[in-house]
């Protein structure tokens, strides 16, 4: 099998993950370019940012069309993430001249990046549990400390997004949970969590790109074959439990996230 036949295979079966699971391609692709086809950690970092962005593009269309996207929570989410994002990509650009610097620092904070959000998706069901539990509706009308908050949690999303490509979409999604218990519906939730990150992972994307970060021939290649994996999967008539899928993706990322910590 040639090279490029290879990316669109793996561009397949990620976007199938995906479509099945639920779990961000970031937490698979990155690891996947970077252990299994060699690709620099900065340019399997941007080469992942632009394929997530890519295939976002539909989705938040879609669930804008609905409108099912809160756009006040994205706001507060974006006047956090967009300052984070550029932040990182001003320290690419300062070591750019370093890139050892940047090849160093990437696998670790992308280890611990896995490690977060595979243990979120373990505990995410009992997470949830505890937000709703805890949520105070009164609060909730007031808002009073939440706007704070959301943009602090936009931060964090900007920083980890941009400098590994994982979202933490698993813990960014109960905090936007507890935060917004009867603001958000679940359906309300998931559109808002991804149309917040089509603009960071756009804005990260370009950023690596102008930094030479990004493969072009290689993310063609993924979008190939990720573009029907998507759709084949999300109509696939079988389909494994979601506590079972969940709990074997988490296991995948513990184990990704020790090798990326040991490299």
């Amino acid at each position: 099998m040639s090279g490029s036949l290879i990316y669109v295979a793996s561009g397949f079966l990620v976007g199938g993950l995906v479509g099945l699971t639920g779990v961000g391609g970031g937490s698979i692709m990155t690891p996947l370019l970077m252990l299994l086809f060699g690709q620099s950690p900065a340019v399997a970092v941007g080469t992942d940012l632009m394929f997530s962005a890519t295939t976002k593009i539909a989705a938040t269309v879609s669930f804008g069309y609905a409108r099912r996207i809160d756009w006040k929570i994205l706001r507060r989410l974006a006047i956090g993430s967009i300052p984070g994002a550029i932040s990182v990509l001003v320290w690419f650009w300062l070591s750019r001249h370093s890139p050892g610097v940047v090849d160093r620092v990437i696998p670790r904070c992308l280890g611990i990046a896995l490690g977060v959000t595979a243990i979120g998706l373990l505990l995410q069901t009992r997470l949830l549990r505890f937000a709703t539990k805890s949520a105070n509706p009164p609060v909730e009308q007031s808002e009073g400390y939440k706007p704070l908050i959301t943009v602090v949690v936009g931060v964090l999303l900007g920083v980890a997004v941009t400098l590994t490509s994982v979202g933490a979409g698993a813990l960014g999604t109960v905090a936007l949970f507890w935060l917004y218990p009867q603001r958000l519906t679940g359906d309300k939730l998931v559109a808002t969590d991804i149309a917040h990150a089509l603009p960071i992972t756009l804005i990260a994307g370009v950023g690596h790109a102008t930094l030479g970060h990004v493969n072009v021939p290689v993310l063609a290649s993924l979008l190939i074959g990720s573009i029907p994996g998507v759709l084949l999967a999300s109509r696939a008539a079988i389909r494994l439990p979601t506590a079972v899928t969940r709990v074997l993706i988490a296991i995948v990322l513990l184990v990704v996230s020790q090798r990326m910590l040991a490299a």
